[in-house]
């Protein structure tokens, strides 16, 4: 049976009254990518940030490892050591642009860690060759096309050796080739490094490239689990629309009834 890398127990999010996330319940096992779909304020995004300690869980829990320990019930040093263990590459990559490429992957290192730095620069070209951007160490971000930036974005997320990854939208704003090749990077880290993977996207395609098992969630509820095939083969006709993209069922109904007579002419 596999061990749990990360457990989400009923959480529930609310911004200004209102419920974002829903009594959400998911495992992460241990080594594998999981992916979680939703469209636009499904929540899938507010998930990722409360699993990495970013926002503050207003119901439920989420446990860690396999101690199993209480996010909600971290000290600041708790919650700190937790996030030196994580890796996180952000849609937009966050890389600073007054820094290399270089400084960009060195820079958790020089903050986290008394490594001396000539060790540092050994572990940049480590990190760099990792993701194919080795010769490209010393170019600012500004230099760099949005698929490397995706990559330096992942060097840097991979320099303190973590054992989770997560990837907010990793194939935003990039064409299908240069995605396609994120997609495989993720794949070749997750088998050369051992890490547990999650990933938020609504990309169906990317999604299928890598996932070991999905979850869909759908105005801040979880919706289903299961591996790409199941999703699928999935009778259900919210989870038939999403993951085959079709014109007709229930998201679409559910537009279509939006109100737009109440909201142009009032109650």
């Amino acid at each position: 049976m596999a061990e749990h890398a990360i457990q989400v127990q009923g959480v529930t999010k609310v911004f200004s009254g209102r419920t974002v996330l829903d009594a959400i319940r998911l495992d992460v096992n241990e080594g594998e990518t999981l992916v979680i779909l939703g469209g636009s304020g499904s929540g899938k995004s507010t998930l990722l940030r409360l699993m990495i300690g970013n926002e503050r869980i207003d119901g439920g829990d989420i446990f860690i490892g396999h101690a199993g320990k209480s996010l909600g019930n971290m000290t600041d040093r708790e919650m700190d050591d937790y996030r030196k263990s994580l890796g996180v590459l952000f849609q937009s990559s966050a890389l600073f642009n007054s820094m290399s490429v270089a400084d960009n992957v060195a820079l958790p290192l020089r903050e986290h860690t008394d490594l001396p730095e000539e060790t540092i620069g050994i572990m940049v070209k480590i990190k760099l060759e990792l993701v194919g951007l080795r010769e490209h160490a010393d170019k600012m971000p500004a230099q760099l096309s949005g698929g490397m930036k995706k990559r330096a974005g992942l060097a840097r997320a991979i320099s303190l050796d973590p054992r989770i990854l997560f990837y907010d939208e990793p194939s935003a704003g990039l064409d299908p080739v240069t995605s396609a090749e994120i997609d495989q990077l993720i794949i070749d880290l997750n088998r050369k490094l051992g890490v547990t993977s999650v990933v938020v996207t609504h990309e169906m395609e990317s999604a299928y490239r890598i996932a070991d098992r999905m979850v869909l969630l759908d105005r801040g509820k979880f919706i289903i689990s299961g591996t790409p095939q199941e999703l699928r083969e999935s009778t259900d006709p919210l989870v038939r629309q999403f993951v085959h993209g079709l014109t007709e069922g229930p998201l679409t109904d559910r537009r279509r009834a939006g109100g737009y007579e109440v909201d142009l002419l009032g109650d």
